[in-house]
């Protein structure tokens, strides 16, 4: 495992792409600093009426591009140190597909799952409360959106909370929202959408056939169950998947994806549907023509793609020897350490990095302050039809600079391109 931080390996990262490209001390210092750091001391009412206090922070790396864009998380490991390295991240997706916003995060240090509802709005009303006064939210300066265990109820309170503050209506503050409030039609699956638009690019390009691609799916939560659904109803044939429970196969040609959704909602997990601990139902397997795995047996599958779309580091130098997919696709954020990514190369796996896979997201979040900013109200289908867009040229700028660096590897290579796109941006502002 990766005994670095989450930090150091953007670093890692980073500079392994500036000696690609030769980039000088001074730029690679200024794609390292983030422009401010916004730590608070949360205080709310929790229904006992005892008071609690909790650390928040906001960090903004990059505005050259535009406003700060990126969500808010509320985890109880949520430091400053994680949430500078995903608003540097935020910075380079955005580049990376090409919309006109900077990277910024959010974080607050709190386990939300000992909070009631009441408790909870309190918190997520005094964090943008904290915010909004000190000047760091703003429609037109730093636009949040949901992250882990935020949703668009909690992005609904802030969103009023801000406007109480500013005195005026101001949707386009915060994205992820109700669509009752402004929120845009497929946001809801548009990191899975995304996703999916960048495979089909990839398999375009590397003369691969949809149709016969087996695909292996670790983490069948929002993003997964949604890839799986549109990749499925595309042709492509998911085999396995897995959450927190464990993993199944499916030893029909493919797996049927309503009935997935159907055991994790009936039985809380996958797994869960055939096993209790360690006793499982042969018999039940068996006449739903299914076995039973392991998440680790997941990831080792043969398999043509596995998509990566749970936790962090799932992929490190202890099991990347014996994975045998030849592709990957992340779909989470920084599911596989820096170690095992040189493993992988070095086995000529494809890795299509987070940084543009699940670039959707933030994407169509750029899309609803647009429709917001404008007060516009676009079609499901036109959403889906501008992000295909986006991805697909997005893909396209990625792998030509792929080719243009020996296949260096696909990671770097998004890297590359999001930093010349921001250097760029600060030499023509006369920063550089």
């Amino acid at each position: 495992m990766s005994q670095n931080t989450p930090y150091q390996n953007f670093v890692k990262t980073l500079t392994k792409a500036t000696k690609e490209i030769g980039l000088s001390d001074e730029k690679f210092e200024a794609l390292k600093q983030c422009e401010n750091i916004f730590e608070t001391e949360i205080s709310f009412k929790k229904d006992d009426g005892s008071t609690e206090k909790v650390n928040g922070y906001r960090v903004q790396h990059n505005s050259s591009r535009g406003a700060y864009k990126g969500g808010i998380r509320f985890h109880p490991e949520a430091d400053l140190n994680e949430v500078k390295t995903l608003a540097s991240l935020m910075s380079l997706k955005c580049a990376v597909v090409n919309i006109p916003l900077g990277g910024g995060k959010g974080g607050v240090q709190v386990n939300p799952k000992n909070l009631s509802k009441t408790e909870l709005e309190r918190l997520s009303r005094a964090y943008f409360r904290a915010g909004t006064e000190a000047n760091v939210f703003g429609v037109n300066k730093d636009i949040p959106a949901p992250d882990v265990y935020t949703n668009p109820q909690i992005m609904a309170w802030m969103l009023d909370e801000h406007e109480k503050i500013i005195g005026y209506k101001s949707p386009g503050a915060i994205t992820g929202k109700p669509v009752e409030l402004g929120g845009s039609l497929g946001r809801s699956y548009a990191t899975a959408q995304g996703g999916f638009f960048v495979l089909q690019k990839y398999l375009e390009k590397t003369r691969k056939d949809l149709s016969q691609t087996t695909i292996a799916i670790q983490g069948f939560g929002n993003a997964g169950a949604y890839f799986a659904e549109i990749v499925s109803k595309a042709g492509g044939k998911v085999v396995a998947a897995s959450d927190s429970s464990g993993a199944v196969f499916c030893k029909g040609d493919e797996c049927e994806i309503p009935k997935l959704k159907e055991y994790k909602k009936t039985f809380g997990g996958l797994r869960n549907t055939f096993c209790e601990g360690d006793t499982c139902d042969i018999q039940k397997m068996k006449a739903e023509k299914m076995e039973v795995l392991t998440n680790e047996e997941l990831l080792e599958l043969d398999v043509d793609v596995l998509v990566l779309a749970a936790l962090d580091g799932v992929v490190h130098s202890g099991n990347a020897h014996n994975i045998k997919a030849k592709t990957i696709l992340e779909l989470a954020n920084g599911p596989i350490t820096l170690e095992a990514d040189e493993i992988l190369h070095k086995k000529n796996i494809d890795v299509i990095p987070d940084i543009l896979a699940n670039a959707g997201g933030v994407t169509v979040s750029y899309f609803e302050w647009v429709q917001n900013r404008s007060g516009d109200v676009w079609s499901e289908n036109l959403v889906n039809e501008k992000l295909k867009i986006v991805m697909d040229n997005a893909f396209t700028d990625l792998y030509e600079i792929y080719e243009q660096h020996d296949k260096q590897d696909l990671r770097t290579s998004a890297f590359i391109l999001g930093m010349q796109r921001i250097i760029n941006a600060m030499e023509l502002r006369g920063w550089l």
